[in-house]
């Protein structure tokens, strides 16, 4: 499994992630080269993507939507997201280390 798809800044995790829309389903597919590929059903018009990647990851992670923020990536397929605390990890992510 690759780390490089993610990273620990404090207690915030660092997600770089490979946006599919239109997808029949949302679902994190796993380690897509040094990139989180995620599939979601919301199309990529008028932010509705991003959006719908924010709420998703939101829950997904257990955390408030306003927890999950968009770093980079407004217009492409490619993005960085923000998730401050996260309560559950996606597959391919470990906790942060103890100090």
């Amino acid at each position: 499994m690759s780390e490089s798809c993610y990273r620990w800044q404090d207690d915030d995790l660092i997600l770089s992630i490979r946006l599919q829309p239109r997808a029949s389903r949302d679902e994190i597919v796993g380690v897509h080269g040094d990139q989180l590929k995620i599939r979601i059903t919301a199309p990529p018009v008028d932010g509705k993507a991003n959006l719908h990647l924010l709420r998703y990851l939101a829950k997904y992670c257990q955390v408030p939507r306003a927890s999950v923020e968009l770093i980079s990536g407004q217009t492409g397929r490619t993005k960085r997201v923000r998730i401050h605390r996260p309560k559950r990890l996606p597959g391919p992510v470990n906790p942060p280390a103890s100090d």
